[in-house]
């Protein structure tokens, strides 16, 4: 089934998200996410199992983990993970003050 497109997406009402829920689930599972909107403003989106995995990794590692928190979900990414979080960081630079 072929759904209306948005810049984010096919693009659903609730009532035809519920109507069509079956066909909305294996557009998600073939990784195609499924906009839902109600009244016209985008409220949800139905994303695949992996899609949602890596968002709440994202979200659960927060600014703070920097680059090394958007490794993840390839082979031998762990690694990579590891060597990131192992570097030594400097400590921050002295700013000179003026007069000085």
């Amino acid at each position: 089934m072929k759904f209306p497109e948005s810049s984010h997406g096919p693009l659903l009402a609730v009532a035809e998200a519920k109507a069509s829920f079956g066909a909305c689930l294996r557009q998600a599972e073939r990784g195609e996410p499924v906009v839902v909107t109600r009244h016209g403003k985008t409220v949800a989106a139905i994303v695949s199992m992996d899609d949602y995995e890596r968002l709440r990794r994202l979200k659960a590692a927060g600014p703070e983990g920097g680059l090394a928190s958007l490794a993840g979900g390839w082979m031998g990414s762990d690694e990579l993970v590891e060597a990131a979080l192992s570097v030594r960081r400097s400590a921050p630079r002295r700013v000179a003050k003026p007069g000085r």
